[in-house]
């Protein structure tokens, strides 16, 4: 069945010619829909590609039964319910890179418009008044530029005021101070930026850190010189602390492309005073910026449908196609190890702990990681688990997720060994790949085996006493199940053994019941994987 790609946002043409290449997917074109609409017809896509407009919400979301990726042609996430979207499994993911040039230029534009009062000037002029003493301005050259942020688009608006000989300060507590001082940048804590700044641009996304963290009290802090300049998003300068900065002339202006609410209402303090210079949200409309992240979202939504690689989600590790080839295989393993392993224990999860060995330590395996914590949480949680939410539920749920590299010598290469912890045992499972990269679980405890974890499976332990085998294909045979594959081993001759049988089809619980009476067997459990 054709997969169905939903466009609710203006595209460039160059994004939705690579959509519709090849016949792979239905690409449907549907602008300025409603919330009610989007969410009556959002059930039969696939993908959903967005701008700053559509507004991906909880309850939309939640109808969206077949979607399995949201792309944001743009740099923010702030319009998509991220949460809701790692619970439903839905990768979330953006274009970070597409507009960078021209969100800085414009940040660069609004300060060089500050520093100049040229929006003012201008303005005056085409009213026919010649005021030059009235708009004279500073220079940049020898100012210090604040940069919160140092992200792509901070770090090259940084670039431009050093061409100007401006001296920076930026603000990263991501970013160390090395690589910082590779780029020219000293970096400072906040409050220093904040006290010592001339110029000060904000380039971090919204959360709830961000929200409002430029507010009356930083304000206070700041010389009275300062311009303030928001290219990033709305809200994360406090409106209202700046219309009272404005107003009192505690500041000496400041630059907005972007607000809490937008369009923002006509009687929005900050649009009162001539020392604000607005902009319509306009950092990222150029003809350049649109066609860029047009043919950034296309491609990676593209990818991502058709299993090429990830890149740029939010919720899920970005992987190129090489990398998501080598993985792909161990994400199935994984899985499958998770789930044959969920389905033995008992008691409430404490641990899951994971341990890679050999081609595994040289990658990001944290695909792996959260494709085994959902193939354990899987059968054991009443919620809809998997892979793009497993590790924020075993999170919720106090479950200690453990990632562990290893160099020792093993006598598997390439291999997982997963260990589960409850209130009541500890199981450890060790899963690596066949010669053709099929899905092998090689040791169970202490008791080596060669099984396939693949559909219907028996699994038994048993006294190593001689018949077991032979009663328990007897009771199968009496039922009419077909043993697909059979493979067994033991810690050592008369001590505990491990049978794991794979059958063409479920077993009863009255034939389970039937084998457990069987002399010898000591546990025996039904897995479906």
């Amino acid at each position: 069945m054709t997969m169905k790609v939903l466009v609710s946002d203006k595209l460039a043409e160059e994004g939705l010619k690579i959509l519709k290449e090849g016949n792979v997917f239905e690409v449907d074109t549907k602008y300025d829909l409603k919330p009610e609409q989007l969410k009556d017809i959002i059930k039969d896509y696939d993908a959903l590609i967005v701008r700053s407009g559509t507004q991906v919400t909880e309850d939309i979301i939640n109808a969206a039964t077949k979607l399995k990726v949201i792309g944001r042609a743009g740099v923010g996430l702030d319009n998509v319910d991220l949460k809701a979207a790692t619970k439903r499994g839905i990768i979330a993911m953006n274009t970070p890179g597409g507009n960078t040039t021209s969100t800085a230029e414009h940040a660069f534009s609004l300060i060089m418009s500050l520093a100049r009062n040229i929006p003012q000037a201008h303005g005056a002029l085409k009213n026919g008044k010649w005021e030059r003493s009235k708009y004279g301005g500073v220079e940049l050259y020898g100012k210090t530029l604040g940069v919160i942020g140092l992200g792509r688009i901070g770090s090259t608006v940084a670039k431009f005021a050093q061409g100007f000989g401006m001296t920076i300060k930026a603000y990263d507590p991501f970013l160390s101070a090395e690589m910082a001082a590779k780029r020219g940048i000293n970096m400072a804590p906040l409050e220093d930026l904040i006290k010592n700044s001339d110029f000060i641009t904000v380039h971090v996304p919204k959360t709830e850190e961000t929200k409002g963290m430029i507010g009356e009290k930083e304000i206070a802090m700041m010389k009275k010189t300062v311009r303030l300049i928001n290219c990033a998003r709305g809200g994360i300068i406090d409106e209202a602390a700046l219309a009272k900065a404005l107003e009192t002339k505690r500041i000496a202006g400041a630059a907005l492309d972007v607000f809490d609410q937008e369009p923002p209402p006509a009687d929005l303090g900050v649009l009162k005073f001539d020392n604000c210079v607005v902009t319509p949200h306009l950092g990222a409309s150029t003809v350049e910026a649109q066609v860029n992240v047009a043919i950034e979202i296309a491609y990676t939504v593209r990818d991502a449908l058709l299993g090429k690689g990830i890149r740029n989600a939010a919720n899920f590790p970005s992987l190129d196609e090489e990398t998501y080839k080598i993985l792909e295989p161990y994400i199935d393993l994984g899985d499958k190890l998770g789930k044959f392993a969920g389905q033995l224990v008992s008691g409430g999860l404490k641990t899951i702990r994971i341990t890679y060995n050999g081609l595994l330590t040289k990658y990001n395996v944290m695909p792996v990681t959260m494709a085994i914590s959902h193939g354990v949480l899987k059968p054991i949680l009443v919620e809809n688990v998997n892979a793009i939410n497993s590790l924020d539920i075993a999170k919720e749920r106090g479950i200690d997720i453990q990632e562990i590299h290893s160099s020792k010598e093993e006598e598997f290469v390439n291999f997982i060994k997963l260990e589960i912890v409850t209130d009541k045992q500890t199981l450890e499972v060790w899963g690596t790949l066949s010669s053709n990269k099929k899905p092998r679980i090689v040791k169970v405890d202490n008791v080596y085996v060669e099984a396939v974890p693949s559909g219907n499976i028996l699994f038994i332990r048993n006294n190593d006493v001689p018949g077991i085998v032979g009663a328990v294909g007897t009771v199968l045979g009496d039922a009419k199940i077909n043993i697909a594959y059979i493979t067994f081993g033991r810690e050592k001759a008369g001590a505990m053994a491990v049978s794991v049988v794979n059958v063409d089809g479920p077993v009863s619980t009255g034939v389970i019941d039937t084998i457990k009476g069987i002399k010898g067997i000591q546990f025996v459990k039904m897995l479906n994987v």
